[in-house]
């Protein structure tokens, strides 16, 4: 909720329009919405509510995203919805009052702003009579919290300042999908439902959220063999496990430790350890420093496969294996956030992902 790192996601997204020049446009699905819908409806976990409700809006998302209505995409999609949200639209946070003050106190700390200036603004009243601190300690979701934030940002100079015209809110919804790339998404692909104006608060209703969803979790192309490494790029980023096993054939040639991160090159502008580890391999490889990192920078695209670093790369490192090494490998990148309280990684979240994945296919198999 309150930033966790986009970097990789968003500048993935910024490459979605060369995507969508070079890959081969999505087919429309072919199978009536009604036997989609009805198989959703037999899908959906037995507890959750509105099943009815549910199975119609990913209906409509797969549709308007063009993405086919397999038994496999759909289970997919229900995998992450029943991983994030347990099939609740906008799912109640623990403790979500005191994680957004303890924000507000470090972002004041951060712009020396004394306490009890924040104490003093966060005792004004608000739009609905109450004052900031009661809203916040009374939030139970983001979409709540979300909205304080508007108000705060909209009203008071303070929140502002604490801010930026940014609300810390990031992500949100049914699949937990971050606000920042709903919002880049729509840039290429017009949002196919009438809305307020503003794609942030359909982020958090269940039609925006699930459509949001499915697109960051199959809208693009990808050459994996199974479904857990789309997972897995669904909480790390784009690319991220073929990129995390493009690291681990680097380690292989180089003998240099580095993180599977799925980060090829360093976004804040610095050259990063991967690309480093790479230059080390440039006289065997032919390439120079500048290839080489242009070649990395499009490690969030599907045509980096295409380059011939990536090709060199497999060829050394395969024959160095005695044997192919793996084309995708889950990313080794702990997680943390307010909101997790627990040891949590990306292989973990795609694991936990696979193994409802699986049940749900279980249940789409045909009885005999």
């Amino acid at each position: 909720m309150l930033a966790p790192t986009l970097r990789r996601c968003l500048v993935g997204l910024a490459l979605l329009a060369l995507l969508a020049g070079c890959a081969t446009p999505p087919k429309k699905p072919a199978r009536p919405r009604e036997e989609v819908r009805a198989q959703l409806t037999t899908l959906i976990p037995s507890g959750a509510q509105d099943r009815a409700g549910w199975a119609l809006d990913i209906t409509d998302a797969f549709y308007a995203l063009e993405v086919e209505p397999t038994a496999s995409h759909l289970c997919a999609a229900l995998a992450v919805i029943e991983q994030e949200s347990s099939f609740v639209a906008d799912p109640p946070v623990p403790n979500l009052g005191r994680i957004a003050q303890e924000e507000i106190d470090r972002r004041a700390g951060t712009h020396h702003i004394p306490a009890f200036a924040v104490h003093a603004t966060m005792a004004i009243k608000s739009t609905d009579g109450r004052s900031y601190n009661d809203r916040i300690a009374a939030v139970r979701t983001e979409r709540e919290l979300s909205l304080v934030f508007e108000d705060l940002i909209d009203r008071v100079p303070l929140g502002q300042t604490l801010f930026a015209d940014s609300n810390p809110v990031k992500t949100g919804g049914p699949m937990q999908v971050s606000v920042t790339i709903a919002e880049q998404f729509t840039r290429t692909h017009p949002y196919p439902y009438p809305y307020d104006g503003s794609i942030r608060h359909e982020v958090f209703s269940r039609r925006g959220g699930v459509y949001f969803g499915i697109a960051h979790l199959l809208a693009y192309p990808v050459s994996y063999d199974r479904m857990i490494y789309r997972f897995a790029d669904y909480n790390a980023g784009f690319y991220a496990s073929r990129n995390a096993a493009f690291q681990n054939a680097i380690h292989l040639l180089t003998q240099q430790s580095l993180a599977y991160d799925g980060d090829l090159v360093d976004y804040s502008g610095d050259t990063g350890h991967t690309e480093l580890a790479v230059r080390t391999l440039a006289r065997r490889l032919q390439m120079s420093d500048g290839d080489i990192h242009d070649a990395l920078a499009r490690g969030e695209t599907l045509d980096f496969e295409k380059t011939p670093l990536y090709r060199k790369i497999y060829a050394m490192a395969d024959k160095a294996n005695a044997a192919p090494l793996p084309r995708a490998m889950l990313p080794q990148i702990g997680l943390d956030s307010p909101k997790i309280t627990r040891k949590f990684t990306t292989a973990m979240f795609a694991e936990s992902v696979e193994r409802r994945y699986r049940a749900c296919l279980a249940r789409a198999a045909p009885r005999n």
